[in-house]
């Protein structure tokens, strides 16, 4: 029974990773070249790598190659540091959108450059999500984004997305500006997107007033795997003893926390605040 729920657990991630490196390999043929657009991560910089080949050495690099050579480091440090079976996943991201992007034809969808570039975002964003969902990712600044997230508690997506700058403003200098500017809108748009269909990275803080402090706590470690820490207070109008739980827990759990309190206390209050970052001991699902 288990080996059989595993075994389609495996071939759902693997169906997931298909079908987001089939979405990326669309997108970079059907609205990123077509755009002249530079998207972020390494495959920005391998399509920068190529175009520099063919516009000063007048030779064409496929880009598997170019984009398996610069993924190297980060699947060492991804197998090393975040997990095996993650980093297996990964690399079939990685090789499938590699060899779609140089075999599949492109189909320009429109000429417009920003309907191109806000398009193209979401797509992106898409795929990577679909990749992420499948405990996988889509490689290159990626890993890195993974890597600072759980070693060190940071959302780092949108970091990632000013160091793609640098990138874009190489490709302005090079190329024209014009590109490099609708790139940013492009990169904008997935940033935005992607940090809002994914949320395992990002944390809440709850501040929960309850008549059942037990339940709710055991509840939160049941549901999350986070501790918690119960603060006596004193209810101002009242002027009564009030139990305070204080968590924090990933966004994406944050549903199925807020069911179970209104279950256990219907007349609980809580107050959900975004954590920006969290120091010390945080729990993180393993994502192997």
């Amino acid at each position: 029974m288990n080996r059989g729920r595993w075994i389609k657990k495996d071939l759902k991630r693997t169906a997931l990773v298909f079908l987001g490196a089939c979405i990326m390999a669309m997108n970079m043929n059907s609205f990123v070249q077509t755009g002249g657009l530079i998207p972020g991560g390494f495959n920005g910089l391998t399509l920068l790598i190529q175009q520099i080949g063919k516009e000063f050495f007048h030779f064409e690099i496929p880009f598997t190659a170019i984009n398996l050579l610069l993924n190297s480091i980060p699947i060492w440090i991804s197998f090393r540091f975040i997990g095996k079976k993650f980093t297996i996943y990964s690399c079939i991201m990685i090789v499938f959108t590699s060899l779609l992007t140089d075999i599949l034809p492109a189909y320009p969808i429109t000429h417009d450059i920003l309907l191109v570039s806000i398009f193209g975002g979401i797509m992106n964003a898409l795929a990577i999500s679909l990749c992420l969902f499948a405990s996988a990712t889509s490689g290159g600044t990626d890993f890195i984004a993974i890597f600072l997230s759980e070693r060190y508690g940071i959302d780092a997506w949108n970091y990632i997305l000013l160091g793609n700058m640098g990138i874009l403003l190489i490709a302005g200098a090079l190329f024209g500006w014009n590109e490099a500017l609708y790139s940013i809108i492009f990169q904008f748009t997935s940033t935005q997107v992607l940090t809002t269909l994914y949320k395992r990275y990002q944390k809440k803080t709850l501040l929960i007033v309850t008549n059942e402090p037990d339940e709710i706590y055991e509840a939160i470690k049941n549901i999350t795997n986070h501790d918690a820490t119960l603060i006596k207070g004193i209810g101002c109008y009242q002027r009564k003893e009030c139990n305070i739980i204080y968590s924090i827990v990933s966004s994406d759990e944050i549903r199925k926390v807020l069911s179970k309190v209104k279950e256990i206390d219907s007349q609980a209050f809580t107050n959900i605040i975004k954590t920006e970052q969290v120091n010390g001991h945080f729990y993180q699902r393993p994502n192997d």
